[in-house]
């Protein structure tokens, strides 16, 4: 049985996703190059969870290794590609730029070439909700046009969905992007909200509440992501027979090429997320209010109808539930 190959299979979704793989009884080879943005410990603690699967192989690779990626396809020769690695975070990306460049642009080309040379069955791979940038129209579609991003991460995945589709009419090769909303849930990413505010609200320190606690997120628990994901990795992308050219949907095409938003559809404002916390956490916050920051949208929200009528797919868990779930893992990983 060939491979899935995971990208990111250290990260927060890129582990999860690996792990529902393995108890499938599948195959994963795992990438990841375990950079510093975040805490390596974490990650190591992630792959410690899927090492212990006989049908796991990890290999520490960065993407942006051009003569790597390409040994790594030809060795591993994968059936099937959940592309996950990513260099995240919105306004990381205003200061250091090159990170995502080099990941995001060069390393995601890297992943394409592999796929088409091996005539991968299907690549799903990583957008963002963030592609929406300055659109005032809510909730988000995957119909809507996405031309005018507002921060270097968001325009990283963009292109990533350019770069699939070309892809996809050239050579006929399968590709899904999809446009993940805030996600969070056990095993989540410390530059994250929701981490960093029960790190200090843990610590009796302040925490900062940017937009002056009246953004508003489609914050999506992590094992919806996963069931979502997993749905769409099964069902290769195909032409949209109803695809009209004098009046294109980008979230479809001629070619086999699909993009599908996957969030909570219940956008939630964050002072209620950060009461929800309080809740779990049965504590009060001391908080910093402060303006929205450069690169930031001011609101989320996903009309998941498309993925739904795909994979009949919808998302279960409520914030409440989810962030109960997400302290309740922090707790017994930091032992506080």
């Amino acid at each position: 049985m060939k491979p899935v190959l995971v990208t990111g299979a250290a990260g927060f979704i890129g582990m999860h996703c690996a792990l529902r793989l393995l108890e499938r009884g599948l195959p994963v080879v795992g990438i990841d190059n375990l950079n510093s943005y975040y805490d390596v410990a974490l990650k190591q603690a992630r792959l410690a969870q899927l090492q212990s699967h006989h049908h796991f192989r990890f290999i520490q690779l960065d993407l942006a290794d051009r003569a790597g990626m390409a040994a790594l396809f030809d060795e591993v020769q994968p059936q099937r590609v959940l592309h996950l690695a990513a260099q995240a975070g919105v306004r990381y990306s205003i200061d250091q730029p090159d990170a995502y460049t080099d990941s995001n642009l060069l390393g995601f080309g890297h992943v394409l070439q592999g796929c088409r040379k091996h005539q991968v069955a299907h690549l799903v791979y990583a957008s963002s909700s963030s592609v929406y940038g300055g659109n005032a129209k809510m909730p988000y579609a995957e119909s809507d046009a996405v031309d005018h991003p507002i921060s270097y991460y968001a325009a990283t995945k963009k292109a990533n969905e350019l770069m699939a589709h070309t892809y996809s009419h050239l050579y006929q090769m399968p590709t899904t992007g999809l446009r993940f909303f805030t996600v969070y849930g056990p095993w989540g990413r410390p530059d994250m909200a929701l981490f960093k505010f029960t790190k200090a609200m843990l610590a009796g320190e302040t925490i900062d509440v940017y937009g002056n606690g009246q953004l508003v997120r489609d914050f999506t628990f992590i094992d919806d992501i996963v069931e979502g994901i997993l749905r769409v990795l099964d069902k290769p992308a195909t032409p949209d027979a109803r695809y009209d050219p004098l009046q294109p949907n980008p979230g479809t095409s001629t070619a086999p090429y699909r993009i599908f938003n996957i969030g909570n559809s219940q956008p939630t404002v964050l002072m209620d997320y950060i009461a929800a916390l309080e809740s779990a956490l049965g504590m009060q916050a001391h908080k910093r209010m402060l303006p929205i920051q450069p690169g930031d949208m001011h609101s989320t929200s996903a009309d998941t109808r498309a993925l739904q009528a795909w994979v009949q797919f919808a998302p279960s868990f409520t914030v409440t539930d989810g962030i109960q779930r997400f302290v309740d893992w922090y707790r017994s990983f930091y032992r506080v």
